[in-house]
């Protein structure tokens, strides 16, 4: 079970979210990498204002997280929101390096992990974001699986995605889930999304068609004492996809490119999203925006229906 958060932690609400605790008012979590490392500004302001607008509109309250200066950050007010879209240089904090970036007074922006871990601590239980991290291809040789699935088990909050992120081995991911006993449940499809495309070509472990279903199966597993979170993803609007034959055109000229030039780590990420984008002309990033818009919506809806 995850605990709650120190007293002594450095830790700091923007104003709406502070009144949406006082009010019990539905709150949704948003993680800042997409920020500072998804998109150049002022390309990445415009996208997160948009984001925290939907949420609104839905009845929720928007809670972007980061660390700002060693402080961790639930909830931005407009002024941090900006200078954090123009920050150069931020840390990209996951499970491992959140508390150094909080213990060093440095400024990092969440990955799903992290923002998970701050949601938690917070009391916030919906989270929305793009996509999760995975098991990335060739991980029986490279190792290469990335937090997000460890902390799905780990931290009870609901994350709305569009399903992993294509370049990952996602039948793997799929398999790495149910080991670690994550519920995954596709929305309103029996198709698990492959990010920008609507169909991965693998079956939903589970599917569901409300947001209302998906807090009831939330409070069973609350009423057996099931620790962890909970997987919803949300095909991307079929105007806006790129199909998954087609995607995968791009995504292997992508990891060619990313061999070539020795990309390790960390780095893998963004190196083939970035590839991706200029491979497709910008294309992949009008679709990434467009889910992540799309997964807001549901993440609020989601969250009204547990409040």
């Amino acid at each position: 079970m995850t605990r709650p958060a120190s007293p002594q932690l450095p830790m700091r609400l923007s104003a709406a979210v502070a009144d949406a605790q006082a009010r019990d008012a539905p709150i949704v979590a948003l993680e800042s990498t997409i920020i500072t490392h998804g998109m150049p500004y002022p390309g990445n302001l415009s996208m997160a204002r948009s984001v925290e607008t939907i949420i609104r509109e839905a009845g929720a309250v928007p809670a972007t997280i980061a660390v700002i200066d060693g402080t961790l950050h639930i909830g931005l007010e407009d002024t941090e929101l900006e200078a954090l879209a123009q920050t150069k240089g931020a840390l990209k904090v996951s499970r491992a390096d959140l508390a150094f970036a909080i213990a060093e007074r440095r400024t990092g922006a969440t990955t799903v992990a992290a923002t998970m871990i701050a949601a938690a601590r917070a009391g916030i239980r919906v989270f929305a974001t793009g996509g999760i991290g995975g098991v990335h291809r060739g991980a029986e040789t490279s190792f290469d699986i990335s937090a997000d699935l460890e902390e799905l088990a780990l931290s009870p909050v609901i994350v709305v995605c569009a399903g992993a992120k294509a370049i990952l081995d996602i039948p793997k991911t799929l398999e790495v889930l149910e080991t670690r006993g994550v519920p995954v449940v596709t929305f309103e499809s029996e198709v698990f999304p492959a990010f920008w495309s609507r169909d991965s070509g693998l079956n939903s472990p589970l599917s569901l068609n409300s947001p209302a279903a998906i807090a009831n199966f939330q409070k069973v597993r609350d009423q057996l004492g099931i620790d962890g979170g909970m997987l919803i993803a949300n095909p991307v609007p079929e105007e806006a996809e790129i199909p998954r034959e087609e995607m995968e055109i791009y995504i292997a000229r992508a990891l060619d490119n990313a061999k070539r030039d020795g990309i390790l780590g960390k780095a893998v990420t963004p190196y083939l999203l970035q590839s991706i984008f200029e491979i497709t002309d910008g294309r992949s990033l009008q679709t990434n925006i467009a889910l992540v818009e799309n997964n807001a919506r549901l993440a609020a809806e989601i969250a009204v229906a547990m409040a």
